[in-house]
C-alpha cells in the first residue's frame, strides 16, 4: 500500500474527490478547496500547507482525507494551545502537526473517507497516516469537526475523542417564524419580538441574496466589513483574502447566501452563510458600525426564516455563543479525533480527552435547561 501526499487539491481528480466526500458539504468541495489555494488562504505562508492524503492498494483506493500541515493552531476552533505548551516545556516541538479539517470552519462534516469494500480500510488508513507523521517528525494528527462514521471504535484506531458544544437551530417543520416562536414561554417570546422590532425601528432593512444574485459590489462590501470587524475584535485582519470573496465565492453556485442590512439605501452590515441540502452554515459577519440587535437579526433570525422558507433542517451558526440559547438554539455536541506521536504524552492526552468530553457533555446538559421554550413543548415536538 502507498500513501500519496498531494500538496495541491488540483492534483486530485475533482470527480474522485467529490465522489469520496460528496458535493453537498460546501467546505470540502473540490472547487472550494482549490479556491482557498488560488486565493492565497491555504499555503505555507498562511501556515495551512495542503497535504491531502490518499491511500492506495494497487488500483484500489483504500481511504482519503483532506490534510494541512500546520505551524500554529489558529483557525481550528478545537483548542490545543495547552498541548503545544506542554510539548515546548518538555523540550519538544509540537509544530508542525497534521490536521484533517475544513480550513477556518468549525462545521461538522465528512473528514475521512474509507472504502467499505476493503477489509479493515479504516485501520489501514489510520495506520498509514500515523506512520507518515512519525516518519516525518510530525507531533500529531487531528481530525476536526468530523461526522465520518467509523466502523471501528476510536481506541482501536489509536485515536482519542474530544467534543465541543455548539448551539444549533433545528427546524421541526415550522410553517413560519411565528410558528417557531409558539415554542417559547410568553416572556421570552415577547423579548425576542421586541428585539426584532427594534432593528426595524432604527430604519434598517434586510435583503437576502443567493448565489449569482449577490452582486460584485456586495462581495467587495462584505470583504471590507469582514476585515474591519475582525480588526476591531482581534487587532488583526481575518484569515480570508479579498480574492476569496470577490473571486472564489461567486463561482460556488447557490452555496453562498448573503444577508445585507441597509440604512437609507446604503449597506451598513452583512452576514454570509453557505448552504447544503439540509444545513445553513452561518460563517461570517461584518458591520460598519454597531446597531442594536442587528447582529442577531442578520446572523440568526434571517437565517431561521430562510431555513423555514426553503425547508432546510438545521442552522449551524458556528462556534461558541451562549447568547444563542435564549434565541432557541439548542446545545449540540461536535466531535474530533486526535493522535499524538510522542509515547510519553499518550497517557496524559488520553486522560485529558476522557475528562474533557465528560465535562463538555455535562455543560451541554446544563445549557439545555436554559432554553427559552415552554415546559414540555420541545419534548412534545421531538416525540411527535
Amino acid at each position: 500500500m502507498q500513501l500519496d501526499i498531494y500538496r495541491s487539491i488540483r492534483d486530485i481528480s475533482a470527480l474522485d474527490w467529490n465522489h469520496w466526500f460528496g458535493g453537498d458539504y460546501p467546505f470540502l468541495r473540490h472547487d472550494f478547496l482549490l479556491g482557498l489555494e488560488d486565493t492565497g488562504c491555504t499555503n505555507e505562508a498562511s501556515g495551512w500547507a495542503p497535504h491531502h492524503m490518499v491511500l492506495r492498494d494497487g488500483p484500489d483506493v483504500v481511504g482519503a482525507a483532506p490534510g494541512f500541515l500546520k505551524e500554529h493552531s489558529y483557525g481550528e476552533y478545537v483548542f490545543d494551545w495547552a498541548w503545544a505548551d506542554a510539548w515546548q516545556r518538555s523540550g519538544l516541538s509540537y509544530y508542525p502537526k497534521l490536521i484533517s479539517a475544513a480550513p477556518f470552519t468549525p462545521a461538522s462534516g465528512p473528514k475521512i473517507w474509507c472504502n467499505t469494500k476493503i477489509p479493515e480500510a479504516e485501520a489501514k488508513f489510520c495506520r498509514a497516516v500515523q506512520g507518515f507523521c512519525a516518519e516525518n517528525g510530525l507531533s500529531s494528527w487531528h481530525i476536526l469537526f468530523s461526522n465520518s462514521e467509523f466502523q471501528e471504535p476510536s481506541t482501536t484506531l489509536n485515536l482519542n475523542d474530544r467534543a465541543t458544544c455548539q448551539f444549533h437551530w433545528v427546524n421541526r417543520n415550522y410553517e413560519s417564524f411565528e410558528d417557531f416562536l409558539q415554542l417559547f414561554s410568553s416572556r421570552k417570546r415577547k423579548n425576542l419580538r421586541k428585539e426584532r422590532n427594534h432593528v426595524a425601528a432604527q430604519g434598517i432593512t434586510l435583503t437576502t441574496r443567493v448565489g449569482s444574485d449577490i452582486m460584485p459590489e456586495d462581495w467587495s462590501f462584505f470583504h471590507y466589513c469582514y476585515q474591519t470587524t475582525y480588526a476591531k475584535r482581534s487587532g488583526h485582519g481575518g484569515y480570508l483574502s479579498r480574492e476569496f470573496f470577490t473571486e472564489l465565492c461567486p463561482k460556488l453556485g447557490t452555496a453562498p447566501v448573503m444577508v445585507l442590512a441597509s440604512l437609507n439605501e446604503q449597506p451598513v452590515a452583512a452576514a454570509l452563510f453557505f448552504q447544503s441540502s439540509d444545513t445553513l452554515y452561518g460563517r461570517y459577519w461584518g458591520c460598519l458600525r454597531e446597531y442594536d440587535g442587528l447582529h442577531f437579526e442578520a446572523c440568526y433570525y434571517q437565517g431561521i426564516e430562510y431555513c423555514i422558507k426553503h425547508g432546510i433542517q438545521r442552522l449551524d451558526p458556528g462556534a461558541q455563543g451562549e447568547h444563542k440559547i435564549q434565541r432557541g438554539f439548542e446545545p449540540t455536541l461536535t466531535r474530533s479525533h486526535h493522535w499524538v506521536a510522542e509515547a510519553g504524552f499518550q497517557p496524559a492526552i488520553k486522560d485529558f480527552c476522557a475528562r474533557d468530553i465528560e465535562q463538555v457533555k455535562s455543560y451541554s446538559e446544563e445549557a439545555a435547561k436554559l432554553l427559552p421554550f415552554k415546559e414540555g413543548a420541545l419534548s412534545a415536538l421531538q416525540s411527535g
